[in-house]
């Protein structure tokens, strides 16, 4: 088939991104042609938390990558949309994930739709965002009303879009294994690229800093005196795009300087494989989840990990199997740790992560997209 997706790329950075271009690549290797359309401005620079939106990486040069979208000019998205019907593409795919991107992507797509041959699928991170704005309910609405149908990656996503899709379909296929970054390294070689000690043990929090994702838990929960008895170290790994000094005073007050690896700033690509390969544990202590690509980082390196009980993210954790499922509250998420280094076969669950990842494949994914149009053709 003739495929378009629209959505984050190169040279624009983060999960966004990594996961369109994997999605465009598994699409290609199908047999499909496959254009990617991005942005050629995703924010307007005042309204982006962080340093920059760009990414510091080469160019995928095996996908083709069309900057043609502009997140706020009208105009562009009629002209987008108009050259898109004109395409005459058989699917065209949008990656959903913050309402303000609504009426820009839900304009494309009225467009587009004006081409009977054309179906439109949308794959949702979010219908619903973690953190709210005005116009959050009228923007997804408007997003929706031209879409044929969603493939929503968690359970919560599929409850959340029952308000916006109405008897539109909606399946539920879960967010595929991050592995297009690279393979793992040795555990002494990435903690010696760190600057850390082999000797101790080290849990990871990795990912953009936003208040939801409860890093105070995990600090609060760290404050305990006997990690430091353990030997367990902490790193934080990723750019503030919440207020600093609350977590700052936290670390402080608890006396953790020296016991925290802090790396604040964004991780490119090519450095990820060196955390998540220092690490023993991953934990995500979110406070509000759907889903998380963090988790598919995770299973792609084969690495143990501890969520908390929001969202979906027990979805993709089965208790006991690859990790911890926990209430998202300090003392609860430090017993899982301690369990975890002191109670757990970890080679077991080693195991275990690698039996239960085959179920997050990209071509399950591009199979319940297909199945998903063909359903509705």
């Amino acid at each position: 088939m003739k495929i378009a997706l629209i959505g984050t790329a190169h040279p624009f950075r983060g999960g966004l991104a990594a996961y369109n271009e994997r999605l465009v690549k598994e699409l290609q290797d199908q047999g499909h042609q496959a254009d990617l359309f991005t942005f050629t401005l995703q924010y307007p620079n005042l309204l982006f938390p962080g340093k920059t939106q760009y990414s510091a990486e080469l160019a995928p040069t095996d996908i083709n990558i069309i900057p043609a979208v502009n997140s706020v000019n009208p105009l562009n998205w009629i002209s987008v949309g108009n050259r898109l019907r004109k395409a005459d593409y058989d699917l065209v795919l949008i990656k959903f994930w913050l309402p303000f991107m609504g009426p820009c992507f839900g304009t494309i797509l009225r467009r587009v739709k004006a081409n009977p041959k054309t179906t439109v699928l949308a794959i949702i991170d979010n219908i619903i965002p973690h953190e709210s704005r005005p116009g959050d309910t009228v923007f997804a609405r408007y997003f929706c009303g031209p879409v044929d149908g969603f493939v929503a990656m968690s359970q919560a996503v599929v409850r959340d879009l029952k308000v916006f899709a109405g008897n539109k379909p909606v399946v539920y296929s879960p967010h595929p294994i991050f592995d297009n970054f690279g393979a793992a390294l040795p555990r002494e070689q990435a903690l010696t690229d760190l600057g850390l000690d082999p000797a101790d043990r080290h849990m990871l929090f990795f990912g953009l800093i936003r208040d939801y994702k409860g890093l105070d838990l995990l600090l609060e929960a760290y404050a305990e005196s006997r990690f430091r008895e353990a030997g367990i170290k902490l790193i934080v790994a990723g750019e503030f795009y919440a207020d600093r000094s609350p977590y700052d005073a936290l670390i402080d007050r608890h006396k953790l300087r020296d016991e925290i690896k802090f790396v604040d700033r964004f991780i490119q690509d090519s450095e990820v494989a060196t955390f998540f390969s220092a690490a023993d544990l991953v934990v995500q202590p979110y406070k509000t989840a759907t889903q998380s690509g963090v988790t598919q980082i995770a299973y792609h390196f084969n690495k143990p990990m501890i969520v908390t009980d929001v969202g979906g993210l027990a979805e993709m954790c089965p208790d006991g199997r690859v990790g911890y499922v926990v209430p998202p509250e300090p003392t609860a998420i430090a017993d899982a740790i301690f369990r975890f280094f002191n109670d757990t076969d970890q080679a077991a669950m080693t195991n275990m992560i690698e039996e239960e990842k085959q179920h997050y494949s990209w071509a399950i994914m591009v199979e319940r997209l297909l199945e998903l149009k063909n359903s509705i053709n």
